[in-house]
């Protein structure tokens, strides 16, 4: 039995290795065959038509490949730019698909509308304002662009919301701006049209009045004549003021005044405006005092427009001082240089006012009865802003003002 079964085997063994000594034999065969024809093929001058298409299929297809790689780079470049115009972009940009679910959001608008994960939610969710939804919703319905202006009152801020509607996607761009700042500066420009004009208004009435008045015969008095003529001269006087300051203000903003630096002393600038504006205080009866400590280091800065912007100030607390009252000059070392201070007992200013002061031709309402063009806080602003300062007010209503302006020490 045992050798029966061991004749098997090595007669399977024998016809394994016979099939595959054949199978070897016809794969190296094939193999030999198909070189031959390749190497009679690369022999040939003229090749086949069929292997010329396909080496031109070849080529295309490598061609495609290459233009394909390429195209895949400039959009993945143009992506990133993009990517990054959205990031950078200081206008809220929103993403909402047909549904009205947000789909992108910009930091823009997570910052214009508080939120932290607008991604999935509804467009109402986000905007959260009934006139802003309503905006998107017609664009929705109408497919045509919509734009809306809100005012959020809680938080002092004015949003423009642009909705534009996707052809392709039937869901919606939406734009948020804020227009916060661009209304600031539109009340800026109301309250600088008023205020010049009611400026103008005052003494161009005046000198029509005298005028008429001297044509109508008081030009030949002899007591009434000559004070006409010298209220006329006055009130030409105050044109003429506010037309050399709006002109300097105009050069001051527009970086045409050249400042002459030199190192000066605070003290010694202090004391010197004082002695400028020391007879107007007397004849409003107001004591008008200098206090400065001794070693106070010196700053490098232009005397004569310094000297400006203190006399300006001085002025101002002069005019809303009533008599009796007191100005004090102060100058203190500050961990940034020197800062300055002019201090009255004046009538003060109303908290709501304090931010304006420094516009151009901004008044408050109490002082509308008082002289001055309007512009002389507004050009000392300019003048140490020139200098890489600081000025700023505080005051409390019927206990006085102080003018603070901060100057950095002498580099």
């Amino acid at each position: 039995m045992s050798v029966g079964l061991n004749n098997f085997l090595w007669a399977a063994i024998v016809v394994s290795l016979s099939l595959a000594a054949w199978f070897a034999w016809r794969y190296f065969d094939l193999r030999k065959r198909v070189d031959q024809y390749a190497e009679s093929l690369r022999g040939k001058q003229n090749q086949p038509e069929n292997l010329k298409d396909l080496e031109n299929l070849s080529s295309a297809t490598q061609a495609i490949q290459s233009a394909f790689s390429a195209e895949r780079l400039n959009l993945t470049a143009d992506n990133a730019r993009l990517a990054t115009v959205l990031e950078q972009l200081t206008d809220g940009v929103i993403i909402a698909d047909a549904d009205g679910r947000v789909q992108f959001a910009n930091p823009a608008a997570l910052k214009l509308f508080s939120v932290q994960h607008p991604v999935n939610q509804t467009v109402a969710q986000v905007v959260r304002h009934h006139q802003l939804i309503e905006a998107w919703i017609r664009c929705q319905q109408t497919r045509q662009l919509q734009i809306e202006s809100v005012e959020l009152p809680t938080r002092r801020q004015f949003l423009q919301l642009i909705a534009i509607p996707d052809e392709h996607e039937g869901g919606s761009l939406l734009l948020a701006q804020d227009l916060t700042q661009v209304r600031k500066l539109e009340t800026v420009r109301r309250d600088f049209i008023s205020n010049v004009s009611h400026e103008l208004r005052t003494p161009l009435a005046s000198l029509k009045a005298l005028t008429e008045t001297l044509q109508s015969g008081a030009l030949a008095d002899p007591e009434a004549g000559p004070r006409f003529l010298s209220r006329i001269a006055t009130e030409v006087d105050a044109l003429t003021q506010m037309a050399q300051e709006l002109l300097d203000l105009s050069r001051i903003e527009s970086g045409q005044v050249q400042l002459n630096f030199e190192s000066i002393s605070p003290r010694k600038l202090l004391y010197s405006a004082a002695d400028r504006m020391k007879a107007q205080a007397e004849r409003a009866n107001i004591k008008l005092n200098v206090l400065t400590n001794d070693g106070l280091p010196t700053i490098r800065a232009d005397k004569a427009r310094l000297e400006q912007v203190l006399v300006n100030l001085i002025h101002n607390a002069v005019k809303f001082t009533k008599p009796g009252g007191e100005i004090t000059l102060e100058a203190e070392a500050v961990d940034v240089g020197v800062r300055c201070a002019v201090r009255d007992t004046g009538t003060g200013i109303p908290a709501e006012s304090l931010s304006r002061i420094f516009e151009r031709f901004y008044r408050v309402d109490s002082s509308r009865t008082g002289s001055g063009t309007g512009l002389g806080l507004s050009i000392s602003r300019h003048i140490v802003e020139a200098h890489g300062g600081k000025i700023w007010a505080e005051s409390e209503e019927g206990r006085g003002s102080t003018f603070y302006f901060s100057l950095p020490h002498q580099m």
